[in-house]
């Protein structure tokens, strides 16, 4: 796989023949996608963040969105809704691919989302070990 920041889009190759292009929403500012070589190390079709999410009631209303455990306090009483991200592919650390809302720009916490459709595509087309190469 080949992810180009600047095109916002990645390219998936099997066998070095070019199979599928989908559109991309990587890093935001302040928590960009970084570039390099890296490949799949992990998968988990029904992945859910560890450290993003909102902070809910127990009956279910959000009473904080989109917060960051390591730098947002819980609410009293409130409980983690960690964000899922279905077809987890895992590349480093906290970063990897996985599912998500593409709003056409740089705008996630620095994984790389894919529209459902792609993303369930390319977690059943890879597999631990996949080349990753991001590029600026």
């Amino acid at each position: 796989m080949v992810i180009r920041l600047g095109e916002q889009k990645i390219y998936f190759y099997k066998a070095g023949q070019l199979a599928g292009i989908s559109p991309i929403s990587s890093g935001r500012e302040g928590m960009a996608t970084r570039a390099g070589n890296f490949a799949v190390i992990e998968k988990d079709i029904d992945h859910a963040s560890s450290l993003f999410g909102d902070y809910i009631s127990r009956d279910g209303t959000v009473l904080k969105r989109e917060i960051d455990v390591r730098k947002d306090p819980r609410p009293p009483g409130a409980l983690f809704d960690a964000a899922k991200m279905p077809y987890f592919m895992r590349i480093t650390g906290a970063t990897g691919m996985h599912e998500g809302y593409l709003p056409g720009y740089p705008a996630s916490h620095g994984c790389i989302r894919l529209p459902h459709r792609m993303a369930e595509i390319f977690y059943h087309e890879s597999s631990v070990g996949t080349p990753v190469k991001i590029v600026p």
